[in-house]
């Protein structure tokens, strides 16, 4: 029963009873994933100029033939399914301790498809307001990244993940990084077409493809640049 719960809470289809029983397991000894990067930061030798904390949207980012920003120093801390709650017990290890000059935070898809369980908009903008605040404490800006669409080309994917609640935190993000002082990132703008994510952008209907990665890239850029002249 536990297991039957859980494939439906992590991403709403079937999946390999072993699969399911390793990945509740690894939930329950790490709920915020901090064995995922730890021995990577004590291995660090040097302060990168921008982390990008998120979820599978920025861990695949450099999987396939779009590099992750080749040539910069930008870190990657992506974990596959996470929340902004998940992200928020990990901010201090894997943002604060590695002394980045800016953060970007991408999150809210899976909020939005309850995969750790239900999360109003309000609970989900408490989290953004306390790794904001963490981050302008500790003297790192912060650039806030818009919650990327979703498309039902390949499989069913709005169901959990509707449009209008997805448009919803985004227009709350833009409104709060201007009241903060943070850089919005709209990632959403750049792959959509109605409401929408276009089918040439994506994998798989959520996670962006060479494409998709390319067409985003530019536009971190020049949102950690924003954050770095303010």
């Amino acid at each position: 029963m536990k297991l039957v719960v859980f494939s439906i809470l992590l991403c709403g289809y079937r999946a390999p009873a072993q699969t399911l029983e390793e990945a509740y397991r690894r939930i329950l000894m790490d709920w915020g994933g901090l064995t995922r990067y730890g021995s990577e930061n004590a291995e660090l030798r040097q302060k990168p100029e921008a982390v990008f904390l998120g979820d599978e949207i920025t861990e695949h980012w450099g999987s396939g033939k779009a590099q992750f920003f080749p040539g910069k120093s930008y870190l990657n801390r992506g974990i596959t399914r996470q929340t902004a709650a998940q992200m928020l017990v990990r901010f201090r290890q894997d943002v604060i301790s590695l002394k980045p000059k800016v953060v970007v935070i991408q999150a809210g898809t899976n909020d939005i498809a309850s995969v750790m369980g239900p999360s109003t908009e309000g609970t989900m903008a408490e989290h953004f307001m306390s790794m904001t605040e963490l981050a302008k404490a500790n003297g790192i800006r912060v650039v806030l990244a818009s919650v990327t669409p979703v498309c039902d080309c390949f499989q069913k994917m709005s169901h959990r993940r509707p449009a209008g609640k997805i448009i919803s935190l985004n227009g709350w993000l833009k409104g709060y990084a201007e009241q903060s002082g943070s850089v919005y990132l709209d990632y959403h703008s750049a792959l959509v077409e109605g409401r929408a994510m276009k089918q040439e952008f994506t994998v798989d209907g959520l996670i962006p493809n060479d494409a998709g990665y390319q067409k985003m890239a530019p536009l971190a850029e020049k949102a950690i640049a924003a954050a770095l002249s303010k």
